[in-house]
């Protein structure tokens, strides 16, 4: 398939810029995997669409304060930088811009100070490697001195930080937020497992490579970025219970469905404990190994995220709901509404 069958034309103010309050008053368009039939509702109704056995599968990792803006140590010239990934003690990959006064050896500093920064390396990507220097604990005064990496299509200025974080988020390390988990209240999973809905969590650390754009017309010929994922025995023997059972298996979140699906990829099928990287890249005429529904916010054009919905849904029932998510003025991208994906609904 070509990167073009992916396109479809979204007005701008359909980007959602800000987050919705309550967090689930959004809006679900709800579609059957198998017919492509969709519903209208909205996300704090979820309950009508699960049945007790059912097991969602939420990513609990943290989104890091990854944005930092400061200055040249020997000239104060503006400098920013994102992280992207721990390597080490303080020890980051990160982007920086402007790209050429990241030169190995040169120092930065950020919130007058409270950390500072050596390149160490320049990577053949045009990332760097660098080195924090700090009084205290890093993620203590990351915290003080970093901003949330929204992404570029949000122009709006974050009021709460916490928005950007779900409510069971736990484990630092993303560069972005596992946005289909940003509908749920604390309340509403309560509610769930009062139903007998079974929660389960898994953490996969969300890159931005995850939302690089897909370049080369050819699908096949794009390469994913590699993540770092966890699947404790405990969420291991929850699916395996479900599958048992006859419940199903629902993803929130496409990094949560890419976890499940690379640990059954990567052991012939059967889900347990595992923990590694992954760069599995989900698209038509993949075979779900572990999943029977998904929830998932409305992606871009042309994205790899795009291509996952199409595999798990079929293409032609991915491209006209979209169509009617535009029709029907839904809130697209990070901030916006959902789809909730699932046979016999």
């Amino acid at each position: 398939m070509k990167k073009s069958d992916f396109f479809y034309d979204l007005p701008q103010e359909l980007i959602a810029q800000t987050p919705i309050e309550p967090r689930n008053y959004s809006r679900m368009m709800c579609v059957d995997r198998t017919t492509g039939e969709i519903t209208h509702d909205y996300f704090y109704n979820l309950c009508k669409y699960l049945k007790k056995g059912d097991l969602l599968v939420l990513n609990d990792s943290r989104v890091l304060p990854a944005r930092l803006y400061g200055e040249k140590m020997d000239n104060k010239t503006f400098i920013e930088f994102l992280l992207l990934e721990q390597k080490g003690d303080k020890i980051w990959e990160i982007i920086c811009r402007p790209a050429k006064k990241c030169k190995v050896g040169v120092k930065f500093s950020f919130g007058n100070g409270r950390l500072i920064a050596e390149v160490l390396e320049v990577k053949d990507d045009g990332n760097r490697i660098v080195k924090f220097q700090c009084d205290g604990n890093f993620f203590t005064a990351l915290e003080d001195v970093g901003q949330m990496p929204l992404p570029p299509y949000i122009t709006e200025k974050l009021q709460d930080k916490e928005r950007y974080q779900t409510v069971y988020s736990k484990e630092l390390g993303s560069s972005a937020a596992p946005t289909a988990g940003l509908h749920f209240t604390n309340e509403q999973l309560l509610s769930l497992k009062d139903m007998g809905v079974n929660i389960a969590y898994v953490t996969l650390h969300v890159g931005l490579g995850t939302f690089r754009p897909v370049k080369e017309d050819d699908i096949l010929d794009h390469k994913m970025h590699s993540e770092h994922y966890h699947l404790p025995q405990s969420t291991a023997d929850l699916i395996n219970e479900t599958k048992k059972n006859g419940g199903r298996v629902i993803a929130v979140g496409t990094t949560s469905c890419r976890t499940l699906e690379s640990v059954a990829t990567f052991n012939d099928g059967k889900i347990k404990e595992a923990d590694g990287y992954t760069d599995i890249f989900i698209y038509p005429s993949y075979k779900f190994k572990v999943l029977d529904g998904l929830i998932t916010n409305f992606h871009l054009p042309e994205s790899t995220l795009i291509m996952l919905v199409s595999a798990f849904m079929g293409y032609e029932n991915t491209m006209n709901a979209y169509k009617v998510a535009v029709q029907e003025r839904y809130r697209f991208f990070s901030f916006g509404d959902c789809m909730f994906i699932a046979n016999n609904q």
